[in-house]
């Protein structure tokens, strides 16, 4: 019985240090992708795409943040959804940058991996949430 206890405070314990390294880690993506947003071209499609790119880059962290606090287990599930649906909407416009050739393809890959790598995340978690709370 102890054996089973101590494992699921273990357990416990290492999921809060996992979702404070993700967290963490959505913070850095946040502001790559405010820099990234920052170097677009001063022209109409620069500032266009700037304000896309810079709204859904930082929502993807706001809404995990946000879902720390939720008020059940379906809003939970609700704010882990919407960052998923803005990190998708990043790597669009990660791409649209790319093929238009506003930023070069260097400046844009690592922000394109580390989104497919949170979308990677979220998906999971979306899923396991869903199921978990069944």
């Amino acid at each position: 019985m102890k054996v089973e206890k101590y494992n699921r405070e273990l357990k416990m314990s290492l999921n809060k240090e996992w979702k404070k390294l993700f967290l963490k880690r959505l913070l850095r993506f946040a502001v790559s992708i405010v820099k990234l947003a920052n170097e677009l071209p001063k022209t109409p499609a620069g500032f266009a795409i700037s304000s896309q790119v810079i709204k859904a880059g930082t929502s993807v962290g706001a809404n995990v943040e946000e879902a720390q606090d939720a008020s059940s287990s379906r809003d939970f599930v609700q704010k882990l959804s919407i960052s998923l649906r803005e990190a998708r909407e990043i790597h669009y416009w990660l791409e649209v940058i790319k093929m238009a050739e506003l930023l070069p393809s260097n400046n844009v890959k690592d922000e394109q991996a580390e989104c497919s790598e949170i979308i990677a995340i979220l998906t999971s978690s979306v899923r396991s949430s869903k199921l978990k709370f069944k």
